[in-house]
């Protein structure tokens, strides 16, 4: 792995050091969520000159049909591609784009969906062969399942499918119940403070911190006693689930078939999406017995080191770089 493509990071900031910038990225709706999508047409010259002067032995590329980072690279490279698709279903946009430039996904050697739901949801638009293998997330050198401070943490963007309305209109009865605090990560402050306004909720026992880095994100999950993502669909792959479980995290979260993949009754509890009661007797009763939860956590953190740590994540993807360039380990230049 050398370079990554990339949008520019922020307005000012120069980008890190394998970072390529080739463009400035604007906020897309898509389904049901607000990805950054790189559109300008002077990405496509940046693009070209990168993959001229980099010479890359394999290209992998993420949601492969997004412009133009992705569609540029199909037109352009002339070397071995890797796709991975993660978005799941109804993906709407795909009546435009599989009719103008679905052609390119055959320039794919390997086609990796993240899950089952991905791979089914991808078939429908561009029939092929896909393989399964589920995000990476981040395992930390250690992470003890007990003592941990009396909150609980939600994480994630203030986009509804991501239903954190949900557990803010069952949070004055969990407060009530269970004296939690909660910790508020990713939604961007004033988004949640007009919601709360909106929907009547006073603030006491919330914390909202805004978006975190990846430490201060870890670091926020291990000392929590579980996490809450009530999501209401449109999810592919619940990776805010696989990170709490690298931290030894039980996960209430709800019963969709994105999360279906991930939740296991030994590491989390599933209640019935939009059901406010069903939640806070779940996080209720889960926090007030802490031996089954510590037993969660350590079952969680086991689940996150078989299934989803890097270290065995990549030895697949290395596996597939060798496969379709023919180089051995340590060989190949990777984007």
């Amino acid at each position: 792995f050398t370079r990554v493509l990339h949008p520019r990071v922020g307005r000012h900031d120069e980008p890190p050091g394998n970072v390529v910038a080739v463009g400035r990225s604007v906020i897309v709706p898509a389904n049901g969520s607000l990805p950054n999508i790189v559109l300008s047409p002077r990405a496509f010259g940046r693009i070209r000159r990168a993959l001229e002067r980099e010479r890359f032995d394999v290209l992998h590329l993420h949601e492969p049909m997004t412009p133009a980072i992705c569609v540029a690279t199909l037109m352009l490279a002339r070397t071995p591609l890797v796709g991975t698709f993660h978005a799941s279903g109804e993906l709407g946009w795909m009546r435009f784009c599989a009719p103008v430039w679905g052609f390119l996904a055959d320039r794919l050697d390997y086609r990796i969906a993240v899950s089952e739901r991905a791979r089914v949801s991808q078939e429908r638009w561009l029939p092929a062969e896909y393989h399964v293998i589920p995000n990476g997330v981040l395992v930390p050198d250690r992470a003890p399942a007990g003592e941990r401070e009396h909150r609980i943490v939600f994480a994630g963007r203030q986009e509804a499918r991501k239903g954190l309305q949900i557990l803010l209109s069952a949070w004055p009865e969990i407060h009530r119940r269970s004296g939690l605090r909660l910790t508020i990560a990713g939604a961007d402050p004033l988004a949640v403070r007009l919601l709360l306004a909106r929907q009547r909720v006073p603030d006491a026992g919330i914390d909202v911190v805004g978006f975190l880095s990846q430490d201060d994100l870890t670091a926020t999950l291990l000392g929590a006693k579980a996490l809450i993502a009530p999501s209401l669909g449109q999810e592919s792959f619940g990776m805010v689930l696989t990170r709490a479980f690298a931290c030894a995290l039980p996960v209430v979260a709800s019963d969709i078939p994105g999360y279906r993949e991930v939740l296991d009754a030994t590491a989390s509890v599933a209640v019935p999406p939009r059901d406010g009661r069903a939640l806070a007797d779940a996080i209720c009763e889960l926090v007030a017995d802490e031996p089954r939860r510590v037993r969660l956590g350590e079952a969680a953190r086991v689940i996150a080191v078989e299934r989803y740590s890097w270290p065995e994540i990549g030895r697949r993807l290395e596996a597939i770089y060798e496969g379709v360039t023919g180089l051995e380990r340590g060989a190949a230049r990777a984007a």
